[in-house]
């Protein structure tokens, strides 16, 4: 597949079901084209939902491509039009994409939101994305570990493995076709520590069989400095 560098975004909206249905109304009267939808569970205390601004435990989850300059602007109508940070609202991030398809850019760049003539800064923040993959079962593991490390909350999403069995098997891994993905946002000096925590519990050598990255945010909203 043809690849090209781009400044293109993978911007994340984690919400109640309610505002997740608000959120796609909104990316699609601006004209996002590339948008997918899951369902996940949320695992933050009720005092830190609260603060979070998430409500349930029931999470709607969006994620969407979209180039550097208009995520900017989704952002900010993101804070005006779904008021996050506020009681019952959500959070929204996004990541940089080192490369896409030269097919995906076009799309992306063509059937965007339309971008005003003065660009708008994206927010520089100091938070990172956590993911952890493990063995169905095991992601309260992973958060008792994150959270001992300084992590507030993180979001499950359920998914199943398609990969081959080889190099598993010569490392002696048995990893369950079906695994849990453990989404944590922390700020960056807490994300070492956290990472850690996680992979000395439940890593790759564990019942857990976890895998641990993270990338950098690059935007925030609804995630409070104190965090």
């Amino acid at each position: 597949m043809e690849k090209t560098k781009h400044d293109i975004r993978l911007l994340f909206l984690i919400a109640s079901p309610k505002l997740g249905a608000a959120a796609q109304e909104l990316l699609t009267r601006e004209g996002v084209a590339e948008q997918s939808h899951a369902y996940a569970k949320g695992t933050a205390s009720g005092e830190l939902q609260d603060l979070l601004g998430l409500g349930s435990i029931d999470k709607s989850v969006i994620m969407a491509l979209i180039t550097k300059k208009s995520a900017a602007r989704m952002m900010t109508l993101f804070r005006e039009e779904l008021y996050l940070g506020m009681p019952g609202s959500g959070v929204a991030f996004t990541v940089p994409l080192n490369a896409a398809s030269a097919g995906l850019v076009q799309l992306v760049e063509t059937f965007g939101p339309k971008e005003e003539e003065k660009e708008e800064e994206s927010v520089k923040s100091d938070f990172s994305m956590i993911l952890a993959f493990v063995n169905q079962g095991y992601s309260e593991e992973v958060m008792a570990a994150a959270r001992e490390a300084g992590a507030g909350g993180g979001t499950v999403f359920h998914s199943r493995r398609v990969a081959g069995d080889e190099a598993l098997q010569f490392w002696g891994i048995h990893i369950q076709e079906e695994r849990e993905i453990v989404l944590i946002i922390s700020k960056r000096e807490k994300k070492n520590a956290i990472m850690n925590a996680i992979s000395e519990k439940c890593g790759a050598r564990s019942e857990a069989h976890g895998m641990v990255i993270s990338v950098p945010v690059d935007d925030v909203a609804g995630l409070r400095k104190e965090i």
